[in-house]
């Protein structure tokens, strides 16, 4: 699971499209697409932002969901909590940070 994750983290558009959805979640592959047009001035056609969320949805970033004719992309920080959670060194008693 982590290679997925720091698959799906190593694009800058994929980071772009994370970004998109931590400032508005649940919008459609249209609005995603709009947003990175309009706001980011990137020229992607709408298969291309399709396969970056497909890598994003492997790594468990984004979740879909179906409303009728409608899916909708929400943002999914649970991964990314699991990764930083991997490394923290809980804090010993009388324990000094060493200084560079």
């Amino acid at each position: 699971m982590a290679d997925d994750l720091f698959k799906a983290l190593a694009d800058p558009t994929r980071r772009t499209i994370l970004d998109e959805l931590t400032e508005k979640s649940g919008q459609t592959l249209f609005e995603i697409c709009s947003r990175l047009s309009m706001k980011h001035q990137l020229r992607i056609s709408r298969q291309g932002v399709s396969q970056h969320l497909a890598v994003l949805e492997a790594a468990g970033l984004v979740e879909t969901r179906r409303e009728g004719r409608y899916k909708f992309h929400d943002l999914n920080t649970a991964p990314l909590r699991q990764i930083t959670e991997r490394w923290l060194v809980p804090d010993a008693p009388g324990a000094q940070e060493s200084a560079p």
